[in-house]
């Protein structure tokens, strides 16, 4: 299995789309929703992102912009002059959840200077959440493949009103944030995690593969470097240098974290959990996760499921 299409595997968008800003100068867009990733692509004009800290992105037709949560973050149609932006001024906001808009306002909408499509993800797995902590504030990626006709199907979907355009809409932009992660990570300003850049090791590689492939083997370091035939020395030296710890050590981190999602499900016990990432009983696996996670699966379990969870239906305003 491709190690970034397993990271990502689960980020979906359900109901994710949670508007579509038709905007008039002077404007301003504050979002407070606490999403941990926010998708904002202009169909029509340009825009400034000011995060609550960090620099500002200019973000126009043709790029994506992602913004990394929870922080409240504006978007407005004034370069960043040192003062924060207006809450929302002289905004008119179609929202697509609700009915499509008539004809009048679909004629109201071709002489505005800026529309944008914003979509939120409540990222709370920890298997996503080790690309997201790569992440900056805000990134900006260029369209290098011209992907207007996508924008164009976007558009299309949110008028037409279609049985089923929700699903698809969610769909397309699971597929644009995807894709525009990726972008990013092969962009030379990025800071891609160690493993990112492992993937593509002759010796790192298929032991970084096989572990992914297959958490809950008990890989050894001498099994994972038969796999790129070399030397355990070899590999165990390469892949430290590479992702930041030996093989083993992070088999046992990659465990702990698949083990922490497992344990938001309810249906399972912890000896199942225990079981599925590899250890035979829970005793083991409990002193292992309270060592790299400092807390008890138990506890772990408690508090994720009196974890808040915030409300994306809009943006604030």
């Amino acid at each position: 299995m491709d190690v970034f299409d397993e990271l990502l595997r689960d980020v979906r968008g359900k109901g994710a789309v949670f508007g579509r800003s038709v905007l008039w100068p002077p404007w301003s867009l504050r979002f407070t929703d606490g999403a941990y990733l926010t998708l904002c692509v202009p169909l029509r004009g340009a825009g400034w992102i000011v995060p609550e800290s960090g620099e500002a992105r200019h973000v126009a037709l043709g790029e994506t912009a992602i913004v990394r949560g929870p922080a409240p973050f504006c978007f407005t149609d004034d370069p960043p002059n040192g003062a924060a932006p207006e809450r929302r001024t002289g905004v008119r906001e179609v929202n697509w959840g609700e009915d499509a808009p008539d004809a009048a306002d679909r004629d109201l909408e071709l002489s505005c200077s800026t529309a944008l499509l914003a979509a939120a993800y409540d990222v709370r797995e920890q298997v996503p959440q080790r690309i997201l902590r790569a992440l900056p504030p805000v990134l900006v990626v260029p369209d290098e493949q011209d992907c207007s006709p996508m924008r164009d199907y976007l558009e299309a979907q949110i008028e037409g009103g279609r049985p089923g355009h929700q699903i698809v809409l969610d769909r397309l932009l699971d597929w644009l944030l995807v894709c525009t992660l990726r972008d990013w990570f092969d962009r030379p300003e990025a800071e891609p995690p160690g493993w990112y850049g492992a993937l593509g090791d002759e010796v790192a590689g298929p032991a970084l593969r096989a572990i992914h492939e297959d958490p809950a083997h008990p890989w050894t370091t001498a099994e994972l470097a038969s796999r790129a035939g070399v030397s355990r020395t070899t590999l165990a030296k390469r892949f430290t240098e590479l992702v930041g710890n030996g093989p083993v050590a992070y088999l046992t981190e990659w465990r702990m974290t698949l083990a922490a999602d497992l344990l938001t499900r309810p249906e399972l016990t912890v000896a199942a959990v225990a079981r599925r990432v590899g250890y035979a009983d829970a005793f083991g696996f409990s002193a292992a996760f309270k060592r790299l996670r400092g807390e008890s699966p138990s506890t772990y379990r408690q508090e994720a499921a009196t974890a808040h969870v915030p409300d994306h239906a809009v943006p604030a305003g």
